[in-house]
């Protein structure tokens, strides 16, 4: 009778294991929002298998980070929490914390086959992290020829001379689900692009891509300078000098728009082989960007790390076959909602430490209970032994639907609250206008009290 028990709880087991979906999370790296022709800000950029998911599948029109930097939002990814939370600040110097589990961990502790392939860029070395039965990553920031990735044995496989890292990285992506579909257990797929990257390098089949292009400028002559900060306005000042009256884009953007068509591609055969397997109906696939970059605005901006909106936003869309598809979600998403979504999705439960909340109410047209969310970002100078960019100050700042506030805790520069229903592109600080006192003060006390609940601790510095 015992056996007969442990047996029909061993089939029970196996039952629920493979009953639950593959999960595939595909990341690219400083990819803004709109850099997806579906988008319809930059139409003329070749992405129809990203345009299909944004038509065709669930796409969240306002999703965003919560550190407009590699590293930390890498770590918010998996963990579900802020940067002061998880530990990584600053790129290329140390990974998350340990007791912090992530969705990886936890779906490989529940049976999941998981596997993780390319870019990790916390603390640098590519071995092998735990949560991935498969790994194979690459050093730092990778490199897009001649490259050599790790895998879980410790060893060395060096991508074959004159091979696109992206293309390597898509057809590992794809022997994985190959091998993984004649498993009985369910699998996650981790994919991390270099791309788009610098330095902006895209295969030699893509070099003429929008040869006929010229990306215009997006910066915006209404941008109120007198009203910013002042290392802003020291930035717009000389951009707008250098352009004659008009800040220019950065020149190496159109190389950078060249590299998402490779991975656009990589998107296409993953679809492909799903629906060669018969897979694509218990399997989500869920496509991200690490953070936003800047094309220009607020006077020649360039990078990210700054609160402004193309810096924070970022591209979040989602084949899932368990969902109402097409559907547009106008509502907030957050990176640190990723790791609660995935670890509910896999029947698993979601880690009270969670500072983000599962995006599975959206879906079925209801709100989470969030009044808004935290944006931090740190002067990696202060947290990594090597220094690292030293051109945006220490920023907290608190975004709520239609309303932002942002403050530079380690500087005496002017704070800014922008109405984003009114003025979404943030050209008028109306911290100091006075019609705007009450709506300043509230948001000072809504990040105070965001900040208590989740009992923030400024990083410590070296």
């Amino acid at each position: 009778m015992k056996i007969f028990i442990l047996i029909t709880l061993i089939l029970a087991f196996k039952l629920s294991i493979s009953a639950r979906p593959n999960i595939i999370f595909i990341l690219t790296d400083d990819q803004r929002y709109d850099e997806i022709a579906a988008v319809g800000n930059f139409p003329w950029l070749v992405t129809p298998n990203l345009d299909k998911m944004v038509n065709e599948c669930i796409h969240f029109e306002n999703a965003f980070v919560t550190t407009s930097l590699c590293g930390p939002s890498r770590a918010s990814f998996l963990t579900g929490v802020y940067a002061n939370k998880h530990g990584v600040v600053a790129n290329e110097y140390i990974d998350y914390d340990k007791n912090l589990p992530t969705f990886a961990t936890l779906l490989q502790e529940s049976g999941y086959h998981t596997a993780y392939f390319g870019k990790w860029h916390q603390a640098m070395h590519n071995r092998p992290r735990p949560g991935f039965d498969r790994w194979m990553a690459f050093w730092g920031q990778g490199k897009y020829f001649d490259d050599t990735l790790m895998t879980e044995k410790g060893e060395n496989f060096v991508v074959p001379k004159g091979k696109y890292l992206t293309d390597q990285l898509n057809e590992l992506a794809v022997e994985f689900i190959d091998e993984a579909s004649k498993k009985e257990n369910p699998f996650l797929l981790y994919l991390s692009h270099k791309a788009l990257h610098e330095p902006f390098t895209p295969p030699n089949r893509h070099k003429e891509l929008y040869s006929d292009i010229q990306v215009p400028t997006q910066d915006n002559l209404k941008d109120d300078m007198d009203s910013k900060p002042s290392y802003i306005r020291e930035i717009a000042t000389k951009n707008r000098q250098r352009g004659g009256g008009i800040a220019p884009i950065h020149w190496k953007i159109p190389d950078k728009m060249r590299t998402v068509t490779a991975v656009d591609e990589g998107v296409g055969m993953i679809f492909e082989k799903l629906e060669t397997l018969n897979l694509l109906e218990n399997t989500i696939v869920i496509f991200a960007g690490d953070n936003g970059y800047f094309v220009s605005e607020h006077g020649g901006l360039h990078d990210k790390r700054k609160a402004y909106e193309p810096s924070i936003r970022i591209p979040l869309i989602m084949w899932n076959p368990f969902e109402k598809q097409p559907q547009k979600i106008n509502s907030i998403a957050l990176n640190i909602d990723i790791a609660p979504y995935i670890c509910e999705i896999a029947g698993v439960i979601i880690p009270n430490h969670m500072d983000g909340l599962s995006l599975k109410p959206l879906l079925s047209g209801e709100s989470l209970k969030r009044n808004g969310f935290l944006y931090e970002y740190y002067k990696e100078t202060d947290y990594r032994p090597a220094g690292g960019f030293s051109g945006t100050p220490t920023t907290i700042a608190y975004r709520t639907s239609d309303w932002k506030y942002v403050t530079y805790p380690e500087n005496e520069y002017i704070s800014e609250l922008y109405n984003l229903s009114e003025d979404p592109d943030e050209l008028y600080n109306l911290v100091e206008h006075p019609k705007y006192l009450s709506m300043l003060e509230y948001m000072k006390k809504a990040l105070n009290t965001h900040l208590k609940e989740k009992e923030y601790k400024f990083p410590e510095k070296l």
